[in-house]
Order: structure tokens, then sequence, then C-alpha cells
């Protein structure tokens, strides 16, 4: 029993000293009780208890150099952020890849990242960093490393970050999903134009993770992934009188939020609604229930999606 013990002690200091330091040049962070109004450099705000569950979603404003964190819908923190000088961090929708507490950077002399959130492969990344008050980074979203910290706890791989280049967008409650994030892999079979009403389910090919949607009116079909893999696509209808000028569905983004509005779901016969989160994109805002009533496809298909087994989906439209 007492080596046991010794054991047990000699690998909880092992996992704990995986966690890498905070760099001296890296900003500690200080937290401040202000749930709004302007920040100053390594300032975080930090509440996860006022939604303790649900999908969690970072929005970050590039022109205001923050970011506000929302779970299930509900802000839970914000904070002071540094990104790419001369505009090197990309807007856009992006998936969280990689998650390492303890990772240094093969790109860039071998510099210290705690807490590093991979968002592509070519090099962004969330991260703790020096916060100057401007953008500083080679491309990277730079975060006070108490903030990182937070971050890190609450996010998962295939977790969602949104990067603006206008002010940090305001989320809007939904109730039925519009979408888009950018397919990872194709092959000739997977883009086989499909039939009127005909679709594919393979949900074997990754069986847990975050579900994305891609909701394509250009290709007429709706693709669907499990941690990047393509699980499934169907045939998709849309009506509305056609796909240009004030027609045009535009871009948005849809989380998927804990919980159904009572109503019935336009897309999944038979199922009741769930609620979404919107955060608007591209063109101008657009409820979801819009959306829906103009996109049709197999209505088996949309039952498979509507199982409560494939939660944390998150869409943008096009």
């Amino acid at each position: 029993m007492k080596y046991l013990t010794i054991l047990l002690l000699s690998i909880s200091i092992l996992t704990a000293s995986q966690a890498m330091e905070r760099p001296s040049f890296h900003t500690k962070g200080t937290p401040t009780g202000k749930p709004t109004g302007p920040l100053k450099p390594g300032e975080y705000w930090w509440k996860p208890q006022l939604s303790p569950s649900g999908p969690v979603v970072a929005l970050v404003s590039i022109p205001q150099q923050t970011m506000h964190v929302y779970r299930n819908g509900i802000l839970i923190g914000r904070s002071t952020v540094s990104s790419g000088k001369g505009g090197s961090t990309p807007g856009g929708v992006f998936t969280i890849l990689e998650k390492k507490e303890t990772h240094r950077s093969k790109k860039y002399d071998n510099a210290p990242m705690p807490n590093m959130q991979r968002l592509t492969w070519t090099g962004i990344a969330m991260h703790s960093g020096q916060l100057p008050g401007y953008p500083a980074s080679h491309g990277c979203i730079r975060l006070p490393y108490d903030f990182s910290q937070l971050l890190f706890a609450v996010t998962s791989k295939g977790g969602t970050v949104v990067v603006g280049d206008s002010k940090t967008p305001t989320p809007h409650l939904a109730s039925n999903p519009g979408l888009m994030l950018a397919p990872k892999d194709f092959t000739p079979e997977m883009v086989r134009q499909l039939a009127r009403d005909e679709y594919d389910w393979q949900p074997e090919r990754s069986p847990e993770g975050p579900i994305t949607i891609v909701v394509s009116s250009s290709d007429h079909a709706i693709y669907v992934y499990r941690n990047g893999n393509p699980i499934g696509r169907a045939a998709l209808e849309i009506s509305g009188g056609g796909l240009t000028g004030r027609d045009r569905l535009g871009s948005h983004i849809f989380t998927l939020l804990e919980g159904t509005t009572g109503k019935q779901s336009q897309l999944a016969p038979g199922r009741e609604a769930r609620r979404w989160m919107r955060v608007d994109s591209e063109g101008r805002p657009v409820e979801a229930e819009q959306l829906a009533s103009r996109l049709h496809f197999n209505t088996e298909f949309a039952r498979k999606l509507a199982d409560p087994r494939n939660a944390n989906r998150y869409h943008r439209q096009i």
C-alpha cells in the first residue's frame, strides 16, 4: 500500500509538471468584474457558472482585439487578445483541430505557446502570449496566460472559433439551423451528384465528436462531417425564386444549443425544434425559420441528423 501511494503521488507530480509554466514575457492577465465596457491589455472577465453546460463558441474581433466566449448561447467570458500584425490573422469560421497544454513552435524558433489550440495546420492557433494592446503576432491569437488556461479547460477538440474582421458580432437565439464550414477531404464518390431525395449516411466513419454541416446552394447538397470526417450527405432543393440578389441565402453561422423550443421542427417532422445561436457573417440578417422554410431534403436523413446523440453541431449558411 505504501508503494502504491508513492507511485500514485509520483504520477500526480508528473502529470502536474506537464503543464507549461508562464514564460516571463507572456502577459499573466488581470481579472476584472466588468462583463461589459472597454478592457485594458491583459484584462479579462470569466464567469463560467452563468452557464454550467452546453457547446462553447469563441468569437474574436480583430478590430477590437477582444474575444467573447459563449456557452449554450450565454456569455461566460471575455478577454483582450493580440492578433496577427499586418492582417495576418485570417477571418472566418474555424474548428479547434488540436489542443496541447505544453507546446513549442516548430516554425518560430521553438517559441513557447502554452495552452495551444490549433485552428489551422498552417500555423494559426490560440495560445498564451504577450499582449501589447495591438496586433503583434505572426498570425496567432495571443491570450493572457491566466485566461488561456481557463479557456483551454472549457473547450474541446472540434469546437468552433469565429474570427471577425468587423466588430464582435452579437449572437441571436434561433430555433432552426443554417450553415457552413469548408469541406476537409473529398473523394470522387463523395461529390457524385445525388438524385432527388437521395442521401448517404455512414456515421461509423467517425462515431463520436462534434458535427459540422455544410449546406451548399451551388452544389444543391448538404454535407455532414464529424471530427472533420465526412459521414453523410443529401440532395438539397432550395425554394424561394432563385439564388442571386435578394434571394441569395447569404452566409450565417448557427450553433446548436441545449434544449428545444417546444415547437415542431420544420426540417425533421415529428421532432421538436432545437435552439440555435446565430452569428451573421455576410449579407442581411436572416432568421433561422426563414432559411429552414427554403431548404428541402430527405425526411429520413433529417431524422438521423436530429438524433439526440448528434449534439454540438456547428453550421454556416452559404
